[in-house]
Parts: structure tokens; C-alpha cells; sequence
């Protein structure tokens, strides 16, 4: 059930939990559009202490949700940081409150595409307006204004919930006590951006796409978003990673049928990849995401100057990068490491290396737990959290 402003704290917080939000004035977007009410799917673990000190905002990436330390409600695995998020575990769920919500544009509850647009109770599907990464944080604030909490203690995510973490410290420093980037970037690249495009052209050369009203016709553009997800999954991973795992192994065969099945391991696995995804994932959802992201870049509000971005923040912050991520490299994390050191902030950085690509951070990764697991045990002392 939806929640309303003024809500008890036991109606809030928990699992599966939706709020709307921007019901007296709309959330302005940076396209100039004006989008209200809002609603704003989210999960918490854990509980919000006296003084509401203890919040950590959880950021997910391009196809997560908020099912971050919960079983999936349509493949019914274990949440995307489940390992990580816990009594006892890095992520102390007894001793913080963890929030996740899914992003503004998604399309596991919160308001997006594949949801009804009141003037025309219909899905909104291309009627939806663009939006950003800061219109997602906008979003989420709202949220936190919602439950409550004037100060986070901190904010996590890696890929596109790094970009979060980025934009939370741009557009509200004052609201942030400490930040963990991991595994992302200030802007997107070229090479980003073209990767992106080839999967939302996949998505629109699909017959059943219907320029975006695939609802309406009760069909689903699958062979266009399999066929991007496969393309984004080889930019999650590294050669050393599909080398070691895959190599080029066949796929239940002795030799190559000389045709165009899944003859190698590696193809059967992508095509795994694309297949499950359909079944959680929207169409229309994913252009709109990629296209947030592909329009990220902190430092344009600025002139260029990414330190003008980070003036005022006062929060600590964790930089974490993995060695053979080529999809973020190091060097776009140490370029906003020398951009908050440029502000005089108190940042700390450090390159793991792992042979898993870009999706090391969501992997049990032993020098990323080790690193964040001090870096919150250091700034709840400091915050006073205690132990």
C-alpha cells in the first residue's frame, strides 16, 4: 500500500514500502518538465535511531531496484548486496538504518514508463519525461524529507549508484555526514554513451516495441532488450574474467556445428543473461535510465570545473575503483579524488584489484568489505554512532 505524508514510523519503514511523494508542489525535472506526485518504491533493514543519525541511503545501478538485501520478487534471488547487508555483516543492519529505494524512472514501483499516467490512465511509455541522475537524487530526497531524517550518515552505491552518491554530494553536501562512490564516474564517456546506444537501438528496431506502447498491444520488445542487456553484461566484465571462466570452451558439444548456435560457453551465457532479463525488466525503463546516465556529467553545471561541484561538502568520502574495470576505470575515479582534494575534503581512495570487471562491487570482493567496513566504523565514530 502507498504511504501518505504523516504516517506512523512502523507504516514507513520495512519492506516493499511505496511513498508519493511531491503531492503539494511537483518535482521539477532539469528537462523543465514538472512531474508530481510521485511514487517512490523503497525497502529499510534495520531501525532509525532517537536522532535519526543512522541512516545509510543505499544507490543502485542501471537494472537493480530496491531489493538490495531481500529476495527478488520475480526471480526470487537474493538481493544485489545481500552479503554485504545484515545483522553482523559490513552493512550492520543492527547498528544502522538502510535505506534503498528504486530509482525515479524504473520499473519496479517508483514512477516510470511502464506506470499509469493520471491524464490518460494509461502507461506513460514515451510520454514520460527525460530525466537525469540529479532528478533521481531530487527524487530520493524527497524521500528522506518523507522519513524523516535532515542528515544521512551515508551514502553507498557502485556504477550508477555511484553517480548518486556524486550527485548527492554536489546537490546537497549539507545532508550528507559521509559518501562511498564505488566503481563510477563525474560524467559519461563516449564509449559509454556508445555502448548505450547500440542497446536502445536494439530496444527500437524491435517489431513488438510499437514506439513504446508494447503495453497497450500486450507484447514485449524482448529480442531488442535481451540483445541489449548481452551487450551491456560484456562491459561489466573484463577479458582476464571471461577468459578464465569461459575461455573458449564449447557449450555441450565436442566440436563446432559450423552455424550459428550457441556452440561456444560464452555465448550461451550471454544469451542467458538477456533471456532472464526480459522477465524483470522494462523496455522503456531501460532507454530512459541509459539516457539518464548517458546525460551525467557534474562538472557542466560548472563550467567544466568539477571541484566548483563539490564546494561546501563537508562529508567523509571513499573512492574505491577495481584494476580491470575498463568500463570506469581508475582514472575517472582519481580524477574526482583530485577534484574533492582540489575543495579540501576529507577523501581517501584506493584501486582493489580484482579480475572481475566492473561488477567486482557487487561480488564477494574481500579488499572492498575490508575497506568500507573501516571507512563506516571510522565515520560512526566520529558521527558518534558508537560501536
Amino acid at each position: 500500500m502507498e504511504q501518505s505524508v504523516g504516517a506512523a514510523p512502523e507504516e514507513i519503514f520495512g519492506l516493499n514500502k511505496r511513498a508519493v511523494l511531491a503531492t503539494d508542489a511537483p518535482l521539477v525535472l532539469d528537462s523543465g518538465q514538472r512531474l508530481g506526485p510521485i511514487t517512490v518504491a523503497y525497502e529499510t533493514y534495520g531501525a532509525l535511531n532517537d536522532d535519526a543519525s543512522n541512516a545509510i541511503l543505499l544507490c543502485h545501478a542501471l537494472t537493480g531496484d530496491q531489493y538490495a538485501a531481500s529476495d527478488h520478487p520475480v526471480t526470487g534471488k537474493p538481493g544485489w548486496w545481500a552479503r554485504f547487508v545484515g545483522p553482523g555483516k559490513f552493512i550492520d543492519t543492527d547498528r544502522y538504518c538502510v535505506i534503498c529505494p528504486n530509482v525515479l524512472g524504473s520499473c519496479m514501483g517508483s514512477t516510470g514508463p511502464a506506470e499509469i499516467n493520471p491524464q490518460t490512465n494509461q502507461s506513460f511509455g514515451l510520454d514520460f519525461p527525460v530525466i537525469t541522475i540529479a532528478d533521481m537524487v531530487r527524487a530520493q530526497a524527497l524521500l528522506i524529507d518523507y522519513l524523516g531524517i535532515e542528515t544521512l550518515f551515508s551514502v553507498i552505491g557502485g556504477s550508477m549508484g555511484g553517480m548518486q552518491v556524486l550527485e548527492w554530494c554536489a546537490l546537497f553536501p549539507e545532508r550528507v555526514f559521509s559518501a562511498a562512490p564505488i566503481a563510477a564516474t563525474a560524467r559519461h564517456s563516449a564509449q559509454n554513451i556508445a555502448f548505450h546506444e547500440v542497446g536502445r537501438q536494439a530496444i527500437l528496431a524491435d517489431p513488438n516495441f510499437h514506439n513504446g506502447r508494447y503495453l497497450d498491444h500486450d507484447v514485449k520488445p524482448e529480442k531488442g532488450l535481451s540483445v541489449a542487456r548481452m551487450a551491456a553484461h560484456i562491459t561489466y566484465m573484463s577479458e582476464t574474467g571471461l577468459t578464465e571462466r569461459f575461455g573458449r570452451q564449447l557449450q555441450d558439444r565436442d566440436g563446432v556445428t559450423f552455424g550459428f548456435d550457441a556452440d561456444f560457453q560464452i555465448e550461451s551465457y550471454l544469451r542467458h543473461q538477456g533471456f532472464s532479463f526480459v522477465d524483470r525488466f522494462d523496455a522503456n525503463a531501460y532507454l530512459y535510465i541509459t539516457r539518464a546516465m548517458d546525460y551525467f556529467d557534474i562538472a557542466a553545471r560548472h563550467e567544466g570545473n568539477l571541484a566548483a561541484a563539490f564546494q561546501g561538502l563537508k562529508a567523509r568520502v571513499c573512492v574505491l575503483s577495481f584494476t580491470s574495470d575498463w568500463l570506469y576505470p581508475t582514472a575517472e575515479s582519481q580524477h574526482v579524488v583530485r577534484a574533492l582534494n582540489a575543495t579540501g575534503a576529507r577523501v581517501s581512495f584506493m584501486e582493489i584489484e580484482s579480475a572481475d570487471g566492473h561488477d567486482a562491487f557487487l561480488l564477494d570482493t574481500p579488499d572492498m568489505v575490508r575497506i568500507l567496513d573501516g571507512f563506516l566504523t571510522s565515520a560512526a565514530q566520529a558521527r558518534g554512532l558508537g560501536s
